[in-house]
């Protein structure tokens, strides 16, 4: 297996390597491109680098999956499944690797890495069942000698673009259910943690994916709008900040594109005062502070209704100021850096402005180092208490580990706290009472609702998506959703001569 990282434009031994594109089936960068360092956040050393991709790479990697669609679409849905089965048992024998490349980029803590790498799995695991899910409707006799039947056909060239926090798992949601339906792929992964990319095209190739139906071009912002414009790029998804979703989302409605694209998020869990709060502690902690607080679905706010808060304080004061603080590959590790010294930099800047606005801070993250790793990007997890719905670290996305405590009366305020936000890509409740339950989940203005489940990503065939300004197209990932995404309908009506009636017709056709 060619490593992922043994492409590079330099004969210097001491050079860092290069982080390839993938098109047309090999691993190629440019000798001259001008590159952009990747560092392992846990030390701040650079690991390697990945060439900025130009619009000549994008154009090369469209018209690689453009010449390889019409004969992919062709291929017969049960081959495409063998080819992603065999994928699948390449993916489920390197999972390790994968995570460790994710850890040494991004910085989560490695087990956190191979759940990442099983839940994408999951979703390549769904799309082996393909044959299934392109099965269209049939009806006999609609009319007199008429029959009509729909049928799913693939869209041609697609794209994703995808962010760092996840560089395992998104491109998951998208590129093996695209595939899987007949469509040709090009990838522009985060150029934060462009490994696992290249491994992933890499082991694809292996399985027997034909060259051209799946492509990686690495790069930054100048690769993104060559893809949204480019017109043979029949759709585009994406996962990333608001401003962005919604501007990439109106350039490809301009284009005449499919777009799905998601956004940010502010996910609150209400806990109820019947609700376990041992439980809810232990929710809590890991969903505000797994994975450095760099998840779309993680907690941010906590509402704390009734007398809950002087209840769960104390003890969540000391579970933020234990967290087990390391490098990602330490076993006993709970939350490793943040991924870049510029992310580590925001984020408690945003520390400073819920100071600055009024907020409790009961526990001060800023300035954290771990012992023999000074140089990485490291922050401590932050705890607010007291924030009002006016401040900007409610307000707007950290994304970080920074928890905002807000105090509610009442469940009606609660659900009219999370229902006045902007985003509504998550929520959670903790409660013991049913019918607490069945009303929250009815009434939330929010696409996924965990019940006493902290982070409710839904699991591959239910597919994934917020509401509001957490998402916008009509379309969430994966899942039937993603088939129904990167296929359209053709309904066809058949008829044969022996039971025509002579003559024309100039009425709308009925049934008859």
């Amino acid at each position: 297996m060619t490593s992922p990282t043994s492409a590079t434009s330099s004969t210097n031994q001491n050079a860092k390597p290069v982080i390839p594109h993938w098109i047309d089936g090999k691993a190629c960068t440019q000798a001259d491109a001008a590159t952009l360092n990747v560092f392992n956040p846990a030390t701040g050393e650079v690991v390697c680098s990945v060439p900025l991709g130009t619009h000549d790479d994008v154009d090369a990697a469209v018209a690689s999956a453009a010449k390889a669609f019409p004969a992919w679409a062709e291929t017969p849905p049960i081959r495409r499944a063998r080819i992603m089965n065999r994928f699948l048992a390449l993916l489920n024998e390197h999972k390790d690797a994968l995570a460790a490349l994710i850890t040494r980029e991004h910085g989560k803590v490695f087990s956190d890495a191979q759940g990442e790498v099983m839940r994408g799995i999951d979703i390549v695991e769904f799309a082996c069942g393909i044959p299934q899910l392109l099965k269209g409707d049939y009806t006999d006799q609609v009319s007199t000698g008429i029959d009509n039947w729909t049928m799913r056909q693939p869209l041609g060239v697609v794209a994703g673009i995808t962010p760092f926090n996840f560089p395992c798992m998104v491109p998951c949601w998208m590129f093996p259910v695209a595939i899987a339906c007949g469509n040709t792929f090009v990838l522009k992964p985060s150029e934060r943690d462009p490994s696992a990319s290249i491994l992933m095209a890499d082991l694809f190739t292996q399985a027997g994916l034909p060259d051209g139906v799946f492509n990686v071009v690495q790069g930054d912002r100048v690769a993104v709008q060559a893809l949204v414009d480019h017109p043979d790029v029949k759709a585009i998804s994406f996962v990333g900040s608001t401003p962005i979703a919604q501007s990439l989302y109106q350039r490809g409605a301009e284009l005449g594109k499919r777009v799905q694209a998601l956004g940010g998020a502010k996910n609150h869990m209400v806990i109820m005062p019947d609700a376990d709060l041992e439980l809810a502690l232990d929710a809590l902690i890991g969903a505000a502070y797994g994975s450095a607080g760099e998840r779309c679905m993680a907690i941010s706010v906590a509402v704390l209704v009734g007398d809950v808060a002087e209840r769960i304080m104390p003890a969540l004061i000391a579970r933020v100021k234990a967290l087990k603080i390391n490098d990602g590959m330490v076993p006993d590790a709970e939350m490793g850096p943040i991924v870049s010294q510029q992310a580590r930099d925001r984020i408690e800047q945003y520390v400073g402005v819920g100071v600055d606005e009024g907020a409790s801070l009961l526990v001060d993250g800023r300035g954290y180092q771990v012992p023999g790793r000074e140089g990485g990007f490291f922050t401590g997890g932050t705890l607010f208490d007291h924030v009002t719905r006016d401040m900007r670290i409610y307000k707007e996305e950290i994304f970080g580990p920074v928890l905002a405590c807000m105090r509610v009366k009442d469940f009606a305020e609660a659900v009219d706290l999370v229902n006045q936000h902007e985003f509504g890509n998550g929520v959670a409740c903790f409660t013991s009472d049913g019918q607490v339950a069945r009303e929250f989940s009815r009434h939330i203005q929010v696409g996924m609702v965990g019940i006493n489940v902290p982070i409710p990503v839904p699991m591959a065939w239910h597919g994934f998506g917020g509401w509001k300004r957490s998402l916008f197209g009509d379309s969430h990932a994966y899942g039937e959703e993603g088939v129904r995404f990167y296929t359209r309908q053709k309904s066809i009506m058949q008829r044969w001569a022996s039971s025509m009636a002579k003559g024309p017709e100039f009425a709308m056709p009925t049934a008859k």
